[in-house]
């Protein structure tokens, strides 16, 4: 029931390095650096990162023989992105890669010069981290992740479609992410129609998470939606031992979470989102600056 929908930006004649792979410094061959920049923890996030790693393997990199990777963790917390930027900044990798639409626009407010890949950005160019799919400009190229509000309106619909008795339908939604308002305007039509009771709970932190949880508790819903957010993602343990024990049938955006014991989840692979984005770190088959002169936009549905 999952449907993963990926359009990915390929840069045709794309640099992603300053400096040339087999670039000779002081007689050694230079190494280069990448730094990531990932808006979960490790707990919840070490699967993309590993997904991307993996598609790195595919490309022919020996981490520490001919590539360098060193990792930052946001842990679901926007505000940390531009702080973990500037401190990878200092060390002069040779590209930064980023998640989420937050990261992206941190790293583009960051640097100008430093060749900056993004995944798992829902619509990149509609959230302005990039001019348009077709000429993304400046010195941010990537994988962009498709979790659209029609997707939003389909998490509703799958709770009807698979609860048929259920009234009540309640969902999280993080104030922070950008498709927070987008979101929630699409549930709630998609719950009009079909006859549903909404209520959302808006989230900002642990605390009110653990604060809408509680209230939650008082009046159970007859199911739970767990929208696209950093902020979920590096929770969704703690949110799937709230629903199950309930009986709480709960939708989310990601496999993860089905992983974790909820009901089901509609919506693209982030894991996916980041093997992908190994492409624009394939060093070995990319020379010059980036160059958004020639542009393939590439869509793939799974």
């Amino acid at each position: 029931m999952t449907t993963a929908v990926t359009r990915v930006i390929t840069a045709v004649v794309l640099l992603l390095l300053a400096t040339p792979f087999d670039a000779v410094s002081q007689g050694t061959r230079k190494i280069p650096r990448v730094g990531i920049v990932v808006a979960t923890s490790p707990a919840a996030g070490r699967q993309n990162v590993d997904a991307f790693r993996r598609g790195l393997r595919e490309l022919g990199y020996v981490e520490g023989q001919n590539i360098i990777i060193e990792e930052r963790w946001a842990d679901g917390k926007p505000e940390r992105f531009g702080n973990l930027i500037n401190d990878l900044l200092r060390s002069n990798p040779d590209l930064l890669v980023v998640s989420s639409v937050v990261g992206a626009r941190a790293a583009k407010n960051a640097t100008t010069t430093t060749p900056v890949v993004f995944v798992a950005v829902t619509d990149p160019a509609g959230t302005g981290v990039v001019s348009s799919l077709a000429r993304p400009g400046g010195n941010l190229t990537g994988a962009s992740l498709l979790i659209g509000e029609e997707f939003a309106g389909k998490w509703v619909e799958l709770v009807k479609e698979t609860l048929p008795r259920v009234s009540s339908v309640a969902a999280l939604s993080h104030t922070n992410h950008p498709m927070a308002r987008k979101y929630g305007k699409a549930m709630e039509t998609a719950a009009r129609t079909l006859g549903l009771t909404l209520q959302v709970f808006d989230v900002r932190d642990i605390a009110s998470l653990d604060s809408a949880l509680s209230m939650m508790a008082k009046t159970p819903p007859g199911a739970l939606i767990v929208p696209a957010s950093p902020l979920f993602g590096v929770h969704r343990r703690r949110i799937a031992d709230f629903a199950l024990p309930r009986g709480i049938p709960t939708v989310g955006h990601d496999r993860s979470l089905v992983v974790d014991g909820v009901l089901m989840s509609y919506g693209p692979s982030i894991a996916d989102s980041y093997r992908r984005g190994a492409v624009y770190v394939d060093i070995s088959k990319h020379a010059g600056r980036v160059n958004d002169e020639s542009i393939l936009v590439d869509e793939i549905a799974a």
